[in-house]
């Protein structure tokens, strides 16, 4: 008797979209002598393990398993950790997190809300006793101690396990010491609260009060004897967290950091290395102004090193404000029409690359993460390279087409490589720039390669990718799916294989796929992603305007066009089938944002300002008021809302907001609510019904047999 091979949405669940048993999260000894990494056992294992890559030999071995540190039970895991992970959108299981010492000698990581140190040297690992739940455990500099967080106390013990103590414990419930508020976490890429001093010494701590936020319920009603999340909830125009940062002692003393909050309430990011004082970047409330503050650490003073002014809004980027060895600012900045990378005062880099985060700094270069820009030579359509950048000019790390990332030390560079035509992550490990050796990973192959074309649409020249199904024969137009995120931070027009799994498996169902950028997505120039400046409907515009130009050249039959998203993707999937009844004929809305008023403040505001001042922002791009209705009543188009009762970033009230609307507009629609589910969608069995449920709809509504 033959076995039926599981189905793709099952092995795309089970797998977790063929992420697991992938290395990730690397770290690099400073002497270049290891390579630390998580990763799980297999494609379907959800647990990972801290890993060692020993140089120059190459040879692997686990510093520490969670199935034997816990004896084989499974995880327990706090709300709060819960909640951190939420923010990172992290599914895994096991060790999904660990710090180092400098010397990247002695880590630490939490389990079941218990505390674990690593000898990565000795590849032992053990339990140091401290109360739970533990929460962010790191390592001082110098491996003698590691600070972390519980119950929003910051703590501190020996590296031994002896002298735990209470360095700041919270003064009231709605207090927490060390730990990241929620628009740090969700919005500023801070996922962190506290950050040791390189001398080892104290700590540079925040403070954040919830005091001031507005609280929201959230509830499971599929289980009425569970009692409600009590969230708080900084939605926009509403209150946020009060942070406070101090510098806290070992021995207890403490002073507190000294800015203008009143000005500036927004900590972005902390840097602390031996190259300069702390470094701080403080943004006022609307985003148009920040700076960068270096801290006294002896009085909590700050002088002023640098600020920044926008009439549209700062963005915030991974690795910077940052000092070089030699004690100059590092940063990137939107200037002249380009986001470039500068050093001190002067920019490194032009128009020809587009900066997205930086990578590392040494004396002789800082390592970046750049797409081509509006001056490059020629088009590279979803590809994000690394490159080394210093005064004599820059070099690129990266060489297959594809997207790229690297961490590095001590002449040591781990390069993380996704492209078009193999399936997965690959991960070289390259010593002086020659290939020392590779990680391998363990993920499952998908078993399918995505039939993708990266093109340009429209006079704008949209990124695009069109996906057509294995078996077209080229006989006649094809149904049509839209498959966006299209805002910001979000790009899914990128040139790896994994990223077009689902979109080429919907395509497998008799659609032709397309996957647009348009304006407000990162990737192209600072004047590309800030058009959606109080206007988000241009992210519509700009997939109908990719959508017609590419019927030219496509078998897209525009008689026939649905289109679904999640998220920012959801909301646009609401508005297509409500505002441009004209061009879509269906359309499924998951957990999608109806009304902005109920996001974070953050991210609404960077974009649509505050709600008092800018009403009509919020109006235009509202699903649920009457200009988010404003379409014609006929034709009514099939609108699939499908959303997680659990969401705690995208609340279920949008769902119901928006079908009350709906219905009282006499619109039809179908509402699909995901008992237990959050703002992912990591269980098995739901993830892979989802996908068959969607696919159901499209037939449905679409005509299709």
């Amino acid at each position: 008797m033959t076995t039926e091979p599981d189905s793709f949405p099952r092995r795309h669940a089970r797998t977790q979209r063929f992420t697991l048993g992938a290395p990730r999260s690397f770290a690099v000894a400073p002497d270049g002598s290891r390579v630390v990494f998580l990763r799980s056992g297999s494609g379907t294992d959800r647990v990972n393990s801290l890993w060692v890559l020993d140089l120059p030999d190459a040879g692997e071995r686990v510093a520490a398993d969670p199935r034997a540190l816990l004896g084989g039970t499974s995880e327990n895991l706090s709300p709060e950790e819960r909640a951190r992970r939420e923010r990172s959108r992290e599914s895994g299981g096991g060790i999904v997190g660990y710090a180092t010492d400098t010397a990247v000698e002695l880590a630490s990581f939490a389990l079941s809300g218990r505390l674990f140190t690593a000898e990565l040297r000795a590849g032992t690992a053990r339990e140091l006793p401290a109360p739970g739940p533990v929460i962010d455990p790191r390592p001082s500099p110098d491996g003698r101690h590691v600070a972390y967080v519980v119950q929003g106390a910051l703590r501190v013990v020996g590296a031994e396990g002896a002298d735990d103590r209470a360095l700041a414990e919270p003064e009231s419930e709605q207090v927490t010491y060390g730990l990241a508020e929620f628009v740090a976490a969700e919005e500023m890429g801070r996922s962190r609260g506290f950050w040791w001093a390189p001398d080892a010494d104290r700590l540079l701590v925040a403070r954040a009060d919830d005091t001031p936020v507005q609280r929201w319920w959230i509830s499971d009603p599929a289980h009425p004897e569970r009692d409600p999340n009590h969230v708080a909830y900084p939605a926009a125009g509403g209150a946020n967290a009060e942070v406070r940062l101090f510098v806290i002692g070992l021995d207890g003393t403490r002073t507190e950091v000294v800015w203008d909050r009143a000005r500036y309430p927004y900590l972005a990011h902390v840097h602390w290395s031996a190259a300069g004082a702390p470094l701080l970047l403080v943004q006022a409330r609307d985003q148009r102004s920040q700076l960068f503050l270096a801290v006294d650490p002896d009085t909590g003073t700050t002088r002023m090193v640098h600020a920044d002014e926008d009439p549209t809004w700062l963005e915030l980027f991974p690795g910077v404000p940052c000092w070089t060895p030699s004690g100059r600012l590092v940063r990137i900045v939107d200037e002249g029409g380009a986001r470039v990378l500068a050093v001190g005062e002067r920019p490194l880099t032009g128009a020809q690359l587009h900066l997205r985060a930086v990578l590392d700094v040494s004396d002789d270069d800082v390592l970046v993460s750049a797409s081509a820009g509006e001056d490059a030579a020629a088009p590279e359509t979803g590809e994000v390279h690394v490159y080394r950048v210093n005064e004599l000019g820059m070099e690129r790390v990266s060489q297959e087409p594809g997207v790229h990332a690297a961490v590095r030390a001590g002449g040591v560079t781990v390069l993380v490589s996704a492209v078009p035509d193999k399936p997965g992550a690959h991960v070289q490990v390259l010593r002086d720039g020659k290939k020392a050796a590779t990680v391998p990973s363990y993920a499952e192959d998908p078993g399918m390669s995505p039939h993708v074309t990266l093109t340009e649409g429209g006079a704008r020249r949209i990124p695009c990718a069109v996906l057509l199904p294995h078996d077209y024969q080229g006989d006649a137009p094809l149904p049509v799916l839209l498959d966006p995120y299209g805002g910001p931070h979000g790009p899914r027009v990128v040139a790896a294989h994994n990223a077009y799994l689902t979109s080429q498996w919907f395509a497998d169902q008799g659609f032709a796929v397309v996957v647009a950028d348009g304006r407000g997505t990162p990737g192209r120039s600072p004047a590309w992603e800030k058009a959606v400046h109080h206007d988000f409907t241009v992210s519509l515009d700009d997939q109908i305007e990719a959508l017609q130009d590419l019927a030219k050249s496509h078998p897209l039959d525009l008689t026939r066009v649905a289109i679904r998203g999640w998220s920012y993707g959801g909301w646009l999937a609401g508005l297509a089938v409500l505002r441009r009844p004209d061009v879509f004929h269906a359309g499924i809305a998951g957990a999608p944002v109806t009304d902005w008023r109920l996001y974070d403040t953050h991210y609404t505001e960077r974009y649509l300002g505050d709600p008092a001042a800018q009403p009509e922002s919020y109006a235009k791009s509202s699903l649920v008021t009457d200009d988010g209705l404003s379409a014609p009543a006929e034709p009514h188009r099939p609108l699939l809302i499908v959303h997680g009762l659990a969401d705690d970033n995208v609340v279920f009230a949008h769902a119901l907001r928006l079908s009350s609307a709906l219905l009282s507009a006499g619109r039809p629609h179908e509402v699909l609510p995901l008992s237990g589910v959050t703002h992912m969608t990591p269980q098995e069995q739901v993830a892979e019904n989802l996908l068959l449920l969607q696919v159901d709809f499209l037939k449905r509504s679409l005509g299709l047999a």
